[in-house]
């Protein structure tokens, strides 16, 4: 991993503020092949997050752009979406959503450096101050991290943190993508952004949010599709009001007008923390979940009794993708969780598969890393300590073939 030190270069610092300084910054980034992009925004009082800084680097110049008083900003919203220019972020799912609901359109041509760095070894995931502090040998201060970015005027202390927020973002990439390309792994970073994005735009067939509610557990089919329907309707009502989900509604009071579905709309007009002039949506919601089918209600999850050999087996193969990503100069936590290596011993009982959506039916993962977890499984790898004071003490042999 490299430490070399790095000597930022003396950039020129503009301020955007007027919608003449917006034009120039807009300018100057259409002949820009690379843009570090960072956000400063307020996320607690409503739906969306409030954007209260744009903070830009190429190599040649920094921006810090204020959205209050700069005026229209499609045609930079414009440029971030432009194949031709690569966006480099640090954990940019809220940048990627903002370009999204600015412009329409994610950035064509992201790099996340945050995931970029764990593809070469690092720890995944890390900071940005860790991630400077990694590649260039630079310490950031960091004590401006939980400033009130919408008050004005900003002090000399925020601007050098917003400007040195995207400082470093491109050094940073050309040191990563330089790893990246040594260890031929550019299409391996290319597949995880394609990842990022579906993920960052809330377009992950995995998740259903409405099951993290706590109290479900009781819940039947048909009051599950009721709940299914609230939760929708809550979503959309807090995105109209851009107000946060529970102020809307609180959970509690979603699983009460779940559980009372058969009342009359008599009684639903006595429970407390309905909101005001939503009745007639709620009602409307609870009648499409008491109409769908049976077959179309969501299922009723039901923890699966684990065997006994699954906490050793799992152990098992945790230690070996251990070792595997120190060999490989992989951060181990990026390539799967837990869960999905149980899937995997899972898969070898009787009936047994991969789930389609693992992330080991596909790409890197599918050709370099579930072989070797598949040899462990099938006995077909032994595994000895070669020397208690390596970093990867374990050694992997082959079986030889009966």
């Amino acid at each position: 991993m490299p430490r070399r030190s790095f000597r930022a270069a003396e950039l020129p610092e503009t301020f955007v503020a007027d919608g003449a300084s917006l034009a120039e910054c807009v300018t100057h980034l259409r002949t820009a092949k690379f843009i570090g992009f960072d956000t400063e925004f307020v996320g607690e009082e409503t739906f969306r997050p409030e954007l209260c800084l744009v903070q830009i680097s190429t190599a040649e110049r920094l921006f810090v752009i204020d959205p209050y008083h700069c005026g229209p900003m499609e045609e930079f919203w414009k440029l971030m979406h432009d194949p031709a220019r690569t966006v480099i972020v640090h954990a940019g799912r809220e940048e990627v959503r903002m370009c999204q609901f600015f412009s329409g359109q994610p950035p064509a041509t992201i790099f996340d450096a945050q995931i970029a760095i764990g593809l070469i070894g690092s720890t995944y995931p890390i900071s940005y101050a860790g991630l400077v502090q990694e590649m260039l040998g630079v310490r950031l201060n960091k004590s401006d991290t939980l400033t009130e970015w919408r008050r004005r005027p900003l002090s000399a202390s925020q601007l050098r943190y917003a400007y040195d927020d995207v400082r470093y973002l491109i050094p940073a990439y050309e040191r990563i993508r330089k790893q990246l390309k040594k260890l031929d792994r550019l299409a391996w970073a290319d597949e995880e952004f394609t990842t990022f994005l579906r993920w960052a735009l809330g377009e992950d067939p995995t998740v259903e949010r409405w099951r993290k509610l706590k109290g479900i557990g009781s819940l039947g089919r048909r009051e599950l599709a009721i709940l299914q329907e609230i939760f929708a309707w809550r979503e959309r009502a807090a995105e109209r009001q851009n107000r946060p989900l529970r102020s809307v509604m609180r959970d509690d009071v979603l699983l009460e007008v779940v559980r009372a579905g058969n009342r009359s709309p008599e009684d639903f007009q006595q429970l407390r923390g309905i909101p005001k002039g939503e009745l007639a949506n709620i009602l409307e919601a609870v009648r499409r979940g008491r109409g769908r089918p049976l077959a179309s209600c969501p299922e009723v999850l039901t923890t699966a009794h684990e065997p006994p050999q699954m906490q050793t087996l799992t152990a098992l193969l945790s230690v070996v993708l251990g070792e595997l990503c120190e060999e490989m100069q992989l951060a181990q936590s990026l390539v799967c969780s837990q869960h999905h290596l149980k899937d995997v011993i899972r898969s070898y009982s009787p009936g047994g598969e991969i789930p389609a959506l693992s992330p080991f039916l596909h790409g890197w993962r599918n050709e370099h890393i579930l072989p070797r977890l598949k040899q462990v499984l099938e006995g077909k790898l032994s595994i000895r300590v070669a020397d208690p004071n390596k970093g990867t003490p374990l050694e992997f042999e082959l079986s030889p073939v009966k």
